[in-house]
């Protein structure tokens, strides 16, 4: 029987990074980063991207595998996460995924809905239009076009704005329609999801704050900073709309000031991590563990420990 593939989840600043290392310590694990902005090169303070030193002791892979300047969706994950967790176990090691991109995971486990692929013509025709009357008209067209998903989407997401309309221009049917038309999710494999949850939310948002100004300390104005320069960067593309760089790309733009970005940037973080929770505790035979506990590498290894020795 094939071992259960381990899925480490949780919020921002829970504590995977530390968790995963402790792993290697005991196993020969190879990781599947499951994560929607650590995918771009050039993004690495604000993306708390895994250091050169644990890239050397453990094998990560899905870094640094897109220019900020292009996009990759959760179809594309889902194409190459099956690819690498074949090649992984091919070689005698275990797949582990880990992050915090939920939508990747629901990918990866459930399959996907049959919609067509993206189109970067009309993205940027979709662009275009909406530097000229903003995001909100946008969705006003949405509405007319797609009232069931535009009453589910606030006036300023954009880029699922964008992508709703992008899948009418291309197939000339709401996106509503097309729902539920799953691509099947991959059988072959058991999932088993150890969650890092916390006992004390405030404690979390403690965290996340803490980490958000050592980024800045270690040098993340700067990277938003080149990443301005370039001349085909801007705030409608995903890389730029990652929670911390948005914020700090509106700074540089005279928007606001550097306090004022930086609270923005927890407070999107801190959102961020409340939804990425929500989705987490409804899903069924997670393995909770309370990331707020000193002994929480060990919890992971006892938990690593009885999926794979006892359910293999």
């Amino acid at each position: 029987m094939i071992a259960p593939i381990l899925c480490i989840a949780g919020p921002t600043a829970a504590g995977k990074s530390a968790s995963i290392m402790a792993l290697a310590e005991r196993w020969p694990i190879e990781i599947i980063t499951v994560d929607s902005a650590t995918i771009y090169r050039g993004m690495d303070i604000g993306t708390a991207k895994p250091s050169a030193e644990e890239r050397a002791r453990i094998p990560h892979h899905l870094l640094d595998i897109r220019d900020p300047a292009e996009s990759y969706s959760a179809a594309e994950f889902r194409t190459d996460a099956l690819s690498l967790i074949a090649t992984i176990e091919a070689r005698g090691n275990r797949p582990v995924l880990c992050g915090g991109t939920m939508l990747y995971y629901k990918a990866l486990r459930e399959g996907l809905d049959d919609l067509p692929p993206a189109d970067p013509a009309i993205r940027a025709e979709l662009d275009e239009q909406a530097a000229a009357i903003g995001w909100p008209a946008m969705h006003a067209r949405l509405a007319k076009i797609d009232p069931k998903t535009a009453s589910r989407l606030a006036p300023n997401d954009s880029q699922r704005i964008q992508r709703a309309l992008e899948i009418h221009r291309i197939s000339g049917k709401p996106m509503s329609s097309l729902l539920g038309k799953h691509q099947a999710a991959n059988e072959s494999s058991q999932y088993v999801t150890v969650s890092l949850e916390p006992s004390d939310r405030l404690a979390l948002h403690a965290r996340i704050a803490q980490r958000y100004r050592q980024m800045l300390d270690q040098g993340l104005l700067d990277e938003v900073r080149r990443l301005k320069q370039r001349p085909d960067l801007h705030t409608g593309l995903p890389s730029i709309r990652c929670v911390g760089y948005r914020q700090l790309w509106d700074h540089l733009d005279g928007k606001c000031s550097l306090a004022q970005a930086t609270e923005q940037a927890i407070a999107a973080t801190r959102q961020l991590a409340k939804r990425q929770l929500t989705w987490l505790r409804s899903q069924p035979g997670r393995i909770a563990i309370d990331c707020l506990r000193p002994d929480l590498a060990g919890q992971v290894i006892a938990s690593a420990a009885r999926v794979w020795e006892e359910r293999a």
